[in-house]
């Protein structure tokens, strides 16, 4: 706390795709909670988080704060009402690719904390795609009224200024899961790591096309991979029950395609990001769809090789110096094992090449809630 001031209480909404069993938003919730305890001890805030939640007795036990059900009007009224600011934040949340209703919501929150006259800010969001002209002009007038407006990713902030939205107000910040730490008392270990013994390859996989072309072109990938050297594929599902029911798919199809010594077997970390990211570090390289999976990886610099379903995988490995190595469209299994093989065997300069890069993200990541704790101060 910074001496000779007396400590500020300030009760905060958090507003995200909050407990709906996905690892990847859970950890970016963990992580703002962290960040936002940690940067307001240093300014002389204590905050009291209240989390807009799909289950908020779940988000309550898992976290030990305040939650409140996103969905029923009354208790998001009441919740805003007494609240003294509102943080919007992180993911993936003004976007209409998943639905042409998840924009009008995250922007109505928004819209209805500034209406009560709490400040608002936005805590290093993923914007976009949005497909649907007549979303703009709703992003445009609640990123003007914020407090504080912060995106992960220089393609969110060139949306935003295209929409007329001031790019001088807009920072461009990591993932908040680019500062998530271990769980307490654990230490990253990789299994392979030690002479002679059969490296781990973690896979983050998602159903995304309907025809499931783009998993049958996984599982020709691992299969050449697991045929050329013995591994270990350890599927990690990140959004519970569907990455599990996708992983137990690619399983049977790798049935009998695998290479003497190569294994394969399905992670349970359980609901907490913190175990997931534990499983990550113990991985000697990880192969991943999800986002958050490939963030992780970063996190705990795991050399990894990311399959492109959307532009915002391309734009996080963009930002560590990667291109994915393939897409829901095309991925070829011999380049696939060759850049596999490649990571495996020289892992340590891998994390030499893109060590400034990641520390850099790792940073900054905390950036959004020490400008939040210094604006509430």
């Amino acid at each position: 706390m910074v001496a000779g001031l007396e400590k500020k209480i300030c009760r905060v909404a958090v507003s995200g795709y909050y407990g709906f069993s996905n690892s990847g938003d859970e950890a970016v919730l963990r992580s703002i909670l962290l960040a936002l305890e940690e940067q307001g001890r240093a300014a002389g805030v204590k905050f009291e988080p209240v989390v807009l939640s799909a289950d908020p007795e779940w988000t309550s036990r898992m976290y030990g704060v305040q939650s409140a059900h996103r969905m029923r009007p009354a208790d998001l009224f009441k919740t805003l009402r007494e609240c003294d600011a509102l943080i919007s934040g992180g993911g993936s949340l003004l976007q209409d690719a998943t639905s042409a209703k998840t924009i009008p919501y995250y922007v109505g929150v928004i819209k209805l904390a500034q209406l009560l006259g709490k400040p608002t800010f936005i805590y290093s969001q993923g914007i976009g795609p949005v497909n649907r002209r007549w979303m703009d002009p709703l992003i445009r007038h609640v990123m003007r009224k914020s407090a504080y407006l912060s995106v992960r990713d220089a393609e969110s902030a060139e949306y935003l200024g295209r929409i007329g939205v001031s790019k001088e107000r807009i920072e461009v910040v990591p993932d908040p899961v680019m500062g998530l730490p271990l769980p307490a008392n654990t230490a990253a270990g990789r299994d392979g790591a030690a002479a002679g013994s059969v490296p781990v390859v973690g896979v983050s996989l998602r159903h995304w096309r309907k025809d499931g072309a783009d998993l049958e072109r996984a599982v020709d990938a691992l299969a050449e991979l697991a045929s050329r050297r013995p591994v270990r594929l350890r599927f990690l599902p990140f959004h519970t029950p569907e990455d599990a029911e996708t992983s137990k798919l690619v399983m049977e199809r790798l049935s009998g395609r695998l290479g003497e010594g190569s294994t394969v077997e399905l992670a349970s970390p359980g609901d907490d990001p913190q175990r997931m990211l534990l499983e990550v570090s113990r991985c000697d390289m990880l192969f991943g769809m999800r986002l958050h999976a490939l963030i992780y990886a970063a996190n705990q610099h795991v050399p990894m090789l990311g399959l492109s379903y959307d532009p915002k995988i391309d734009q996080f490995l963009g930002r560590i110096g990667l291109t994915a190595i393939g897409t829901t469209e095309r991925l070829d299994a011999a380049e696939f094992a060759a850049a596999a093989e490649k990571l495996l065997d020289d892992a340590a300069a891998w994390r030499a090449e893109h060590e400034d890069a990641i520390s850099k993200l790792k940073q900054q990541s905390q950036r959004p809630a020490q400008q939040i704790a210094q604006l509430l101060r």
